[in-house]
């Protein structure tokens, strides 16, 4: 974390974990809605608040993934949401927004949308319900061929074109066409998707499901492929100028009143009665956690990459290094690339690292995946580099976008 500050990227932690009792079970929401669920939630924001480089939290990912899930969830996510920012606003010295991340299934994603940003106050005080963001994991671009129309872009810009929350992608980076070309990136952020507010690539480590744009070796080297320099260049190409202007226009919009008839669906809960919290969790958001690990911004010394890398070309990279953001147009400095070497050592052993697959709505990795992680993030924050193996990333200047376990990053 404090690596990542110190070159400007910004983190977006997934509070759950598919660990049992770690996470909302979509299958029966209130048996897992618990004080002690609740209580690992907490220990997560202990962990991660007071980093200034903390932009926001994700309450979940993927919860609802089909129109059978619909129902019974959708007020548990917001019982969640309220949650977790009373726990910020008793215990951080600062507001940090809560979000939800939603995976594409446009038959709920308008509903999901409308029932988590209404605002659900009985007088003027403010609804700490209500999400602060809506993040989509979309994967509808495919392919060089696909268009604005064929992605579904349109259908995305009419739905969203009146929200009060910032709408992004937090997956997206269809691996259906190899190799991947990224086409969607300059439409992402350009003129026809100003309601967007950018998005973040899966992933950043090569796995099973085959969306890296690295791979990542047992020896601590790492490879550069073909997707990494074919998203570069199309950050290369962005115009910096339209994505920093903001959208004045949805500023000044407020959020409707939640009432069942914002829901068109009838699949999806109209029902805005939200789950009363469980047993002892007022006390815990009044005292806060006992001896949560609480991580904080150290000194960054080491600023030279010591592990050999290595370019598509299978030639090694020199003189990698971090150095302290200076804003956007910051070049890379003195890096060179040297030729092939007759047997790389990025292959090292020959076997991949093991890393635990991030989220993702096409690899069944979301928050009820049976799947386990192995970065702990309530382990971070002991010296520079302790979360360095789990996130989802956003490198300053459109260098790479990766995703990893845990927790989203992204440069603003």
């Amino acid at each position: 974390m404090s690596i990542f500050n110190s070159v400007g990227i910004y983190v977006v932690l997934d509070v759950n974990s598919p660990a049992d009792g770690e996470h909302i079970d979509r299958s029966n929401p209130g048996s897992t809605y618990t004080a002690e669920y609740l209580e690992h939630v907490f220990t997560m924001i202990e962990a991660f608040k007071d980093y200034p480089n903390t932009l926001a939290f994700f309450s979940g990912n993927e919860i609802m993934n089909a129109m059978d899930t619909a129902e019974a969830n959708p007020p548990y996510i917001r019982a969640l949401t309220r949650e977790m920012k009373s726990y910020i606003a008793n215990h951080a010295n600062r507001t940090i927004p809560v979000g939800y991340s939603a995976a594409d299934v446009r038959e709920i994603l308008a509903d999901t949308h409308a029932y988590l940003q209404c605002d659900n106050s009985q007088d003027d005080s403010e609804d700490m319900s209500r999400s602060d963001f809506l993040g989509l994991n979309s994967y509808s671009w495919c392919g060089s061929d696909a268009t604005f129309e064929t992605a579904g872009y349109d259908k995305l810009v009419e739905m969203f074109s009146n929200s009060t929350i910032p709408v992004f992608f937090s997956e997206y980076g269809c691996n259906e066409v190899q190799p991947r070309t990224f086409d969607e990136v300059p439409t992402l952020y350009g003129e026809k998707m100003t309601v967007m507010s950018g998005g973040l690539i899966f992933e950043w480590t090569q796995e099973e499901n085959n969306y890296g744009i690295v791979d990542a070796y047992a020896n601590g080297t790492v490879h550069l492929r073909g997707d990494y320099d074919a998203l570069a260049e199309k950050y290369g190409g962005l115009n910096m100028t339209l994505i920093e202007n903001h959208n004045t226009t949805a500023t000044g919009l407020k959020p409707p009143k939640c009432s069942a008839g914002l829901i068109s669906d009838a699949g999806l809960s109209q029902d805005f009665d939200i789950p009363s919290a469980p047993s002892g969790v007022a006390a815990l958001i009044s005292s806060g956690v006992s001896n949560a690990p609480k991580g904080s911004i150290v000194p960054v010394t080491k600023t030279s990459v010591e592990l050999p890398v290595y370019a598509t070309s299978g030639g090694k990279i020199s003189g990698l290094e971090i150095s302290p953001a200076e804003g956007s147009g910051r070049k890379n400095g003195g890096l060179t690339t040297a030729e092939p070497e007759a047997s790389s050592s990025a292959t090292g052993s020959g076997n991949a690292s093991e890393t635990s697959p991030s989220s993702s709505s096409n690899s069944g990795n979301d928050d009820n995946s049976d799947e386990s992680d192995s970065a702990e993030a309530a382990n971070s924050g002991s010296d520079d580099d302790s979360s360095a193996a789990a996130g989802r990333v956003m490198l300053a200047n459109g260098a790479a976008l990766a995703a990893l376990v845990g927790f989203a990053m992204f440069a603003l």
